[in-house]
């Protein structure tokens, strides 16, 4: 039998908020700065196909420089909260969650500032842990850290995320892992890592959490 799951813990951006397009903004308001090329709405389709240091190439960025980037781009993500939304059924399914008596967290790579101020505009309360990190290759070390923590072993988590980079972090750690189609990698970077579940409507996330722990 599995051990029962304590914690359903998110990604944020590209998996509970669709901030594609305050990311790119801010990216392009700050690109000059970095002396690295702007993305151009036909860029996107192609960006999502890249790993990150193909994304960094194609955009001629130093990802050395990521940190500080990252701490440009959020302060400017924070001006625009009023027009990040939740992706539809999103809010839903995490009062459903809620509800049924799982605990919450979020592992984002965005400022804790930001997450915490989204969600209490939009009536979200009850988030149990927040672990925010600008480094954008350490979600390994991150949910290692949270684990730890909350005093819970792999298998009572499972993390909900969109990019390669989440589900190479929890396989490392050997937490399941379940991939949205609605975020910023496309299927041919994922079918590459192989995620425990994969799916294209939120509703699902609730049948896989399930089925893990039947």
């Amino acid at each position: 039998m599995l051990p029962l799951l304590k914690y359903i813990v998110f990604d944020f951006d590209g998996t509970l908020v669709d901030s594609l397009d305050i990311i790119v903004t801010g990216y392009n308001q700050m690109a000059e700065k970095y002396r690295a090329k702007t993305v151009e709405p036909q860029d996107i389709p192609r960006l999502k196909g890249m790993t990150i240091p193909e994304r960094a190439r194609y955009l001629n960025f130093r990802l050395y420089m990521f940190p500080l980037a990252a701490l440009d781009i959020y302060k400017l993500y924070r001006q625009s909260l009023r027009r990040l939304r939740f992706f539809a059924g999103m809010r839903e399914l995490l009062i459903g969650l809620h509800e049924q008596g799982f605990k919450l967290g979020i592992i984002s790579t965005n400022s804790e500032h930001n997450i915490r101020e989204f969600l209490e505009r939009n009536g979200i309360d009850f988030i149990d842990d927040f672990h925010c990190s600008n480094n954008i290759f350490g979600k390994d070390k991150d949910i290692r850290k949270f684990l730890k923590v909350n005093r819970i072993k792999n298998t009572e988590m499972i993390y909900v995320g969109d990019e390669a980079r989440d589900i190479v972090a929890c396989q490392k750690n050997r937490v399941p892992v379940i991939w949205v189609s609605w975020g910023y990698d496309s299927l041919e970077n994922i079918q590459r890592v192989k995620p425990d579940y994969m799916v294209d409507h939120p509703e699902e996330i609730l049948s896989c959490i399930q089925a893990h722990s039947s």
